[in-house]
Parts: structure tokens; sequence; C-alpha cells
């Protein structure tokens, strides 16, 4: 026989691991383990299942959908993971409140942020009563009503005229028609208070001062052209009663007025009646039998609504004496106050006489 060499025995079907089979198994088992016990500690991954679990136990109908997602925070955000934005909704805004529940984590509350409601908060007005409507209506009655008061007038005051002293006895007359452009000065500051009136400067005033109603009809007067300055007052004069004209159609308009057709004039154009007996009324004058026949009632009436003022002596009328600028004046200013345009004041010159019973 040959000598062979021995041969190798043949390996058995079961073969114990090897050293390095050993250490690359257990190399492998400690990986993945510490990839799963990575993968469950972590707090913001999406595999938390502690979070899920009592979110799961805790969750009640009146939990809101942001206590059931994790809480994520800005600098650890899970890949493939769109950020939460919640859902548009209007948001009441009220009192922050804590969870009470002590089995709800920490981490199931979103960080606090400041929602802006989508639509205003609508505040809720209470209802009142019908016993608090019933005691507002009855004291809102019992306030008395109070209703904007008139805006008084501003009267500028009167103009310092150099030749009406303070002294002087129409100076008071003359201040309140000049204040409200009744009557005017001339240029160099002047009054001129006796200087005589013509018929043409006392429809002037009379224009001024009084605003009748027409109720004739204007005269075209032959001696009073169409552009005469006086022409428009002379009209009015006509056409309210105050003034009448002469025969042939003439109004002469230069001639000086006196005093009894001052007196007469008012008293037309005021359309004041006359009394019934006029004599007994004059009988105040001492020179009564100088007034014209045709002004004795006139002037009686003139004398009981105290339109008649006389300077220096009362009882003097002296009826055909030309009309001063100061006695028109006082005259005029008798006139308005008896229509109610002024307020009365204390004259020793004006003449007060009442109409017998």
């Amino acid at each position: 026989m040959t000598n062979r060499p021995p041969s190798e025995p043949e390996s058995s079907q079961k073969t114990a691991l090897g050293f390095d089979e050993f250490i690359a198994i257990l190399v492998a088992l400690t990986t993945i383990g510490a990839i799963l016990f990575w993968s469950l500690s972590r707090r913001d991954s999406s595999w938390n299942l502690n979070g899920l679990l009592s979110a799961s136990s805790t969750a009640s109908p009146s939990v809101q959908p942001n206590e059931l997602l994790p809480s994520l925070t800005p600098n650890a955000v899970p890949k493939n993971v769109l950020p939460y934005s919640p859902p548009d909704a209007v948001v009441e805004p009220k009192a922050p409140s804590f969870p009470t529940n002590s089995t709800t984590p920490s981490h199931a509350v979103l960080p606090s942020t400041q929602v802006i409601p989508t639509q205003p908060p609508q505040p809720q007005t209470p209802v009142p009563s019908s016993a608090v409507l019933e005691s507002s209506i009855k004291a809102s009655a019992a306030l008395p009503l109070v209703t904007p008061a008139k805006q008084k007038s501003i009267i500028p005051p009167p103009i310092a005229f150099n030749d009406v002293p303070n002294n002087f006895w129409g100076r008071r007359f003359i201040d309140v028609l000049s204040s409200r452009g009744i009557l005017k000065g001339f240029p160099d500051y002047s009054f001129r208070p006796n200087q005589p009136v013509n018929r043409a400067e006392f429809a002037a005033i009379v224009q001024k001062a009084f605003d009748q109603e027409p109720s004739k009809t204007a005269i075209a007067f032959q001696d009073v052209p169409t552009k005469f300055w006086a022409t428009p007052a002379i009209d009015q004069a006509i056409s309210t009663g105050f003034l009448k004209g002469y025969p042939k159609k003439t109004f002469r308009p230069q001639q000086n007025i006196s005093r009894v057709q001052v007196l007469v004039a008012l008293v037309s154009g005021l359309n004041l009646k006359a009394p019934t007996s006029p004599n007994q009324i004059l009988s105040v004058y001492k020179d009564a039998k100088d007034i014209p026949p045709y002004a004795i009632s006139k002037i009686a009436a003139a004398t009981t609504n105290g339109l008649v003022v006389n300077y220096p002596n009362p009882q003097i009328l002296a009826p055909n004496q030309v009309a001063s600028r100061a006695e028109v004046a006082a005259m005029i200013h008798q006139a308005l106050v008896k229509r109610g345009k002024l307020e009365a004041i204390t004259s020793p010159n004006i003449v007060r006489r009442h109409s017998p019973l």
C-alpha cells in the first residue's frame, strides 16, 4: 500500500460560531438597540408613543386640536414634516387659562403666541330690562328741553361826534341811532345837531329806520329827478305812508321839514289811532293854539304814544319850528321804541300824557 497523507476530516454540518462572527453580531445588535433607544427617547420625534398615549387617554370633547399635536421647537424640525398652522377659525379672545389636569403633559401645550382673530370680537351688549327702560324714559322726560339760545346781535359803539358833548340833551338819542347806522355824521366827524333837516334828508332817515311794507303806489314827482340821490328813499316814504306830496305832483325835497310835519309823518307811518278827546290831551302844551287844524288829531296821538320830545321846555311844542337833526333823532328814537325795536330811555324832555278814559 502506498502511504497517503491523512485526509482532512469532513466538516460537520453543525459548526460553532467563530469569535469574529460573534463580535460582528454583537456590534450589529448593539447598533440596532442604540438606534431604537435614540428614536424612542427623542421628545420632538413624531414617534413619541408616550405623548400619543397620554394625549389619547386624556382627550375629551373640550380639548382643542392644538393639544393633540406634539410640541415643536424651532431648532429641531423633523424632516418631511410641515410646520403646523392653526385652521382658519374665529378665536374668541379670552383670559389665558392653564390646564388643571395633572395627567396632561406640559409638552402638549403649544407655546404662547398672539392670536389675531379673523373678525373683530362682537361685544355683548346687555339688554336692559323693561323696568330699566321705563325708568330711563321717565328720567329723560323729566329733564327740561334745552333750546339753543339765539345769537345776540353785536351792536357797534356809537360814533364819537366832535360837536355833541356828553351833557347835550339829545346825546343818548343820537348815540343809539348812530350805533345802528340810522344816523350818520359828516366827513369832519361832526353831527351838526342844530342843523335843519329837509324833506329829502328826512325821507332817507325814515328809510333806514323802518321796514314798513309798501301800502301805496310811489308817485313820480316833477321836482324829484330820477337820478336824484334821495329818489329811492322818497318813493319808499310815499309808498309806506310816512310822507305825502304837494299839489301838482311836487315833493319839494329841499324844503326844511317842521316839527309838526315830523310828528304827523311818524303817526301816519305807524298807523297810530287818534284819541277821542284830542284837545284835552293837547292842553299840556302852552302853545297848543299854534298847531295847524289838520294836525290836531295826529299830534294828540303822538303825545299819548310818547313820540313828542321838547327841548328845553317840555310844555312848549313849537309845532311850526324847523326840526333840527337832534330833534329828528329824538322823535325817530321814540317811534322805534313804540314799534318795539328799541328800549326806552329816560329823559325829562319826553312828554308823558295818557289818553283820558
